[in-house]
């Protein structure tokens, strides 16, 4: 897998992670997991150079 396929698939996952986030709330039985998921994949993403400002929509 190249760097780039990697950092779409990281992107993507960021994405829809985000979305089962926002649609099942802080209720959520499994939301502490995905909030570390997302702070994870955040990190990665950031340390990769890519601007969070227009995909991050939980901000946390």
């Amino acid at each position: 897998m190249t760097e780039k396929e990697m950092m779409q698939r990281n992107i993507e996952e960021f994405s829809r992670l985000q979305d089962y986030m926002l649609e099942d709330g802080k209720e959520a039985k499994a939301y502490n997991t995905m909030l570390k998921r997302y702070l994870d994949l955040k990190a990665i993403l950031q340390a990769s150079g890519i601007s969070l400002t227009d995909i991050d929509r939980v901000k946390e």
